[in-house]
Parts: C-alpha cells; sequence; structure tokens
C-alpha cells in the first residue's frame, strides 16, 4: 500500500448471504472493532439490496461505509428486478461492486455492460469498485495480461482522469473465489502492477498512482499482511472473511498498520 499517493480500502463482499437482523447484528460487531481505522483505512461493506436500508442506518454516524453489490446501467424503465443508481444513492449507499465474476459467470456481464454500469455509478456520484481476472486455464495458458489488461481497458473505456481517479479496481483472480486457493503475495503485486501500468497508458502515471487497487479472492485474516504490505495492493475486496466480525477486523487492522 501506498497511503500517501491513495486511498487504502478494505470492502467486505457479503453476496447472498445474512438477514436485516443478521446483517444488523454483524455490523454493530464490527463497529467499535473498526472505529480506529478513521482517517487510515477506509472500511466498507457492501450487503445485499435487502439490507441496503438497515445497514446505512446501522452504521450513521460510524467511519463504516456502505455499498451495493451490482447496479443497473438505466437510471428507470422496464427492468424488472433491477436497481438504479439513484436508487442507491437516495437511501445513503456510497459504493456498488461492478463485474464481480460471479456476476459475469452466472448473470451474463460482459465488459461493455460493466462499462455501462460504472459510467451510471460515477454519474450518480457512487464509487464504483470494478472487479477485473483471470480463470485458471487463462493464467495457466500464460495470458493473465492479455485478459485482465483487455478488461480494464474495455471496463474504463470512455471514462475522463478524474473519473478513472474515482474508480476503485478489484483484481480477483476467478481461480481463487471462494476456492480456499489465494494467489501468493507476489502474484497479486505482479498483476496489480501491471493494471496500474494499464492504467497510466491509458492516462498518464499521476492518475495511475492515484487508483486504489484492491486484491481479492480468499484474502483472509491469515495472509493479509502479506498482500497488503505490497505497495501496489491498496486494500481488498474481502468475500468469505467479511461475515465474520473478528476475521474482517484482522484484515483491517492489517491496512491500518501497513
Amino acid at each position: 500500500m501506498n497511503k500517501d499517493l491513495r486511498k487504502a480500502i478494505i470492502a467486505g463482499n457479503w453476496k447472498m448471504n445474512k438477514t436485516r437482523p443478521e446483517a444488523k447484528e454483524l455490523l454493530e460487531a464490527i463497529k467499535p472493532l473498526v472505529a480506529n481505522a478513521q482517517g487510515k483505512v477506509e472500511v466498507v461493506a457492501c450487503v445485499p439490496f435487502t439490507n441496503l436500508e438497515t445497514a446505512v442506518n446501522t452504521t450513521a454516524g460510524s467511519n463504516i461505509k456502505i455499498g451495493a453489490e451490482n447496479v443497473h446501467f438505466e437510471k428507470s424503465g422496464a427492468f424488472t428486478g433491477e436497481i438504479s443508481a439513484d436508487m442507491l444513492t437516495e437511501i445513503g449507499v456510497t459504493y456498488v461492486v461492478i463485474g464481480h465474476s460471479e456476476r459475469r459467470q452466472y448473470f451474463g456481464e460482459t465488459d461493455e455492460t460493466v462499462n455501462k454500469r460504472t459510467k451510471a455509478a460515477l454519474a450518480a456520484g457512487l464509487i464504483p469498485i470494478v472487479c477485473v481476472g483471470e480463470l485458471l486455464n487463462e493464467r495457466e495458458a500464460g495470458i493473465t495480461s492479455e485478459i485482465v489488461g483487455k478488461q480494464v481497458k474495455l471496463d474504463l473505456a470512455g471514462l475522463t482522469a478524474d473519473e478513472a481517479k474515482k474508480t476503485v479496481i478489484a483484481y480477483e483472480p476467478v481461480w481463487a473465489i471462494g476456492t480456499g486457493k489465494t494467489a501468493t503475495a507476489d502474484q497479486a503485486e505482479e498483476v496489480c502492477a501491471f493494471i496500474r501500468a494499464t492504467i497510466a497508458s491509458l492516462y498518464d502515471q499521476a492518475v495511475a498512482d492515484a487508483v486504489t487497487i484492491q486484491y481479492g479472492g480468499s484474502m483472509n485474516a491469515k495472509n493479509c499482511a502479506e498482500l497488503l504490505a505490497k505497495p501496489n495492493v491498496d486494500g481488498g475486496l474481502i468475500g468469505g472473511a467479511s461475515l465474520k466480525a473478528d476475521d474482517f477486523n484482522v484484515i483491517v487492522q492489517a491496512a491500518v498498520n501497513g
């Protein structure tokens, strides 16, 4: 991490977990644990749509920001089951996860729709967390940089330099999400550094230096310190460990002390 140049962000991605009472209980447990991160590390909980209002109310006055797990690219209309960016901002949501591999794999997300969602989020004042990452066969074929580079270029297409600076990139190797496998700290650093270089080629080094690049893919209480010690790893998008207050706090504290 390089906190002098950019914000360190630890964001929990709850996925399809927790009812409203369970969400309130978990956030109440997390709040006092991470209070010392104020001004040092941004702490975010990205929760299911049904939990958003509960989460916003529970964390009011604390240093925890609330994010959604998806957003549609249109402001309104005949899109049954979808949620617009304005709907999210209206209830106090700050962040939104876009293009997670599970959305790409199970729900047909493409780089084109990720780009449209990212633009819609930025236009509404949300901070997008845009997910990129390669499949196992792509890594084994030695084309990680080609795949991730293509995603970054297409997902950020048409964004201004100022919009790019406001966008968070989460590198999540698909083979390491929910599998218990984790990229080594050196592997994570290599790809995060490549993402930053790609952004520099699209804009300039100042923009690249300003962008927060997280690592996802089974970051947990045991491996977080080593991953967060890398200069181009600016935080984490945390899956399973974000559902346990103590584990999530260990990751936050590693970022605070990093």
